[in-house]
């Protein structure tokens, strides 16, 4: 059976050798700021996307943040491949809640598209294709224990993942895909995530699961997990 490659908004598309994945979660934006004017910047990959994360706290308790993931273009057997991107902006609250603890919640919009091709499933070049644009929003709050050289978070993101301007022709196994993504193009996800930071004081590494539950359908085809690793930055302006 062949490999088959999709990239999608807000997730890639990743190899599949049974059926198309039409959503996979991105890495989470943990920023645990302690005061006004700390910068948390992030560039993290899973192999098959490439992820820029940078947040500013804008008072002790207000913080903007945004995130931007580029899905690496793919290209397999006969021509299959695809690529996407998602952009999201962020506000954000963040507060002390004890020793080296901080809380914080942000609200999410992430809009994004994904291109893909399908050529060896129609050589005449009718059938293959699948695009769309995908719009997430929702929330995200997290609790963190934060040191100097190491720090470990807990989040969860509550989302409504929807599609809009399905087009193409695309037919898998049985089933057109343009008909099924029309009819489950709203979808409410639960993401839970674990986050681990090790390093300095203002740079670590940062490795990141996550898993994601498709509430509205179990069945949406989907990667149902994200192991993320990355470069984290901790500064303050006044350091500048």
């Amino acid at each position: 059976m062949k490999l088959l490659k999709i990239a999608a908004c807000l997730c890639v598309l990743t190899s599949f050798a049974c059926s198309p994945k039409y959503y996979k979660p991105n890495t989470q934006q943990i920023t645990m700021f302690e005061e006004e004017g700390d910068i948390n910047l992030t560039g993290s990959s899973d192999g098959a996307r490439f992820e820029a994360q940078a947040a500013y706290a804008i008072t002790d308790q207000f913080a903007a943040a945004v995130n931007y993931s580029r899905f690496v273009p793919v290209e397999v057997n006969d021509g299959d491949g695809g690529s996407g991107y998602i952009f999201e902006v962020a506000p954000g609250y963040y507060t002390d809640v004890g020793d080296n603890m901080i809380f914080e919640a942000y609200a999410q919009l992430g809009f994004g598209r994904f291109e893909n091709s399908f050529s060896s499933l129609d050589p005449n070049g009718n059938q293959g294709q699948i695009m769309a644009n995908a719009f997430r929003f929702g929330i995200q709050p997290s609790l963190a224990y934060k040191q100097d050289k190491f720090a470990v978070a807990l989040s969860s993101r509550f989302a409504s993942l929807n599609y809009a301007n399905i087009e193409g022709a695309l037919s898998f196994d049985g089933v057109d895909q343009i008909a099924f993504l029309e009819e489950n193009k709203n979808n409410f996800i639960i993401e839970p995530a674990a986050t681990f930071l090790f390093g300095f004081e203002k740079f670590k590494l940062q490795a990141q699961y996550s898993l994601s539950f498709n509430v509205s359908n179990n069945d949406f085809p989907r990667d149902r997990q994200l192991l993320s690793i990355g470069i984290n930055a901790d500064l303050n302006v006044n350091e500048f």
